[in-house]
């Protein structure tokens, strides 16, 4: 398998459609909001990128689905062996995270729960939040406290754990992963120019779309921070300048977060190759990908 990673903005897809086209290959998104129907704009789809190439794991649920990294690692088993069968190439593709790690280190993932789906949603946040504490004292991510829907999804999974339900890994894959290193103020300016393309290509209309279509507010929020800042701005919350200016600052703080992520992958031992953008960058990352395939095939 080629893992293809970098910040937002970095050209991910572009690069990835070039060498799945010349190496034969197939595409997996590993990108958590392109998975949901009707987040187009504000997720990146740019499908149009694609052309002939076949992907996955995007426009594969509706909205309100709260589509999860253990369902993320089936998806991809299964994406994989379809790839496998075409005797394709699969080329995994993203920039989040959790769901790039969960494949390259093989999380071990365990379904939830969801037996105690009633009991759990007459608990107060407060009682949640202790039931949360109590199972997982000092591992737990302390963003599952950040809404109810997480606390009880956490809790859901703790308990399947103690249960002993079955566990999904990722199918393991020999891995090249290919990073796209840019500087810094790079990308800070192509994410300015790619969210007024956005602006103006729809991505506010796309939001009041999604709301009327039955999207709550609350859901909308935890799709990312263009869905959440715009519905702020929808809801009167805040001025149009005000809402391009903390959306612009928020994603720049997200290509740094990104960038610790990889910082970590490395720490665990994932060689990354990383090209810079200053170079021919498709020539560069099609010679490495040929040495590379003439040593494991």
């Amino acid at each position: 398998m080629i893992c293809i990673l970098g910040a937002t903005a970095t050209g991910k897809t572009r690069l990835a459609v070039a060498l799945a086209e010349h190496f034969n290959g197939e595409i997996i998104s590993a990108d958590s909001r392109q998975v949901y129907r009707g987040l187009d704009i504000g997720s990146g789809k740019d499908l149009d990128e694609y052309g002939s190439t076949p992907y996955h794991l995007i426009d594969i649920v509706d909205p309100g689905h709260e589509f999860n990294v253990f369902e993320f690692v089936l998806s991809y088993n299964e994406a994989l062996q379809k790839i496998r069968a075409n005797k394709k190439l699969p080329f995994l593709v993203g920039g989040t995270g959790m769901y790039l790690d969960a494949i390259l280190s093989a999380y071990q993932l365990t379904v939830r729960n969801t037996n105690h789906s009633e009991s759990l949603s007459k608990l107060s946040d407060t009682e949640l939040s202790a039931k949360l504490n109590a199972l997982l004292p000092q591992q737990h991510n302390t963003s599952d406290s950040a809404s109810r829907a997480r606390m009880i999804s956490a809790i859901e999974i703790a308990l399947a754990e103690q249960a002993g339900e079955p566990i999904v890994q990722a199918t393991p894959s020999q891995t090249l992963i290919l990073g796209i290193a840019m500087p810094r103020e790079t990308i800070r300016e192509r994410i300015t120019l790619r969210l007024k393309q956005r602006l103006a290509h729809g991505l506010i209309e796309e939001v009041e779309r999604l709301n009327k279509e039955g999207v709550s507010w609350e859901q909308l929020h935890f799709y990312g921070l263009e869905y959440r800042f715009i519905s702020q701005h929808l809801q009167g919350q805040l001025s149009y300048n005000d809402m391009y200016q903390k959306l612009n600052s928020a994603i720049h703080q997200f290509a740094k977060q990104q960038e610790k992520w990889f910082r970590n992958l490395e720490k665990k031992g994932h060689n990354i190759q990383w090209i810079d953008r200053k170079n021919d960058i498709e020539s560069v990352a099609k010679n490495m990908l040929a040495d590379y395939l003439s040593h494991h095939e």
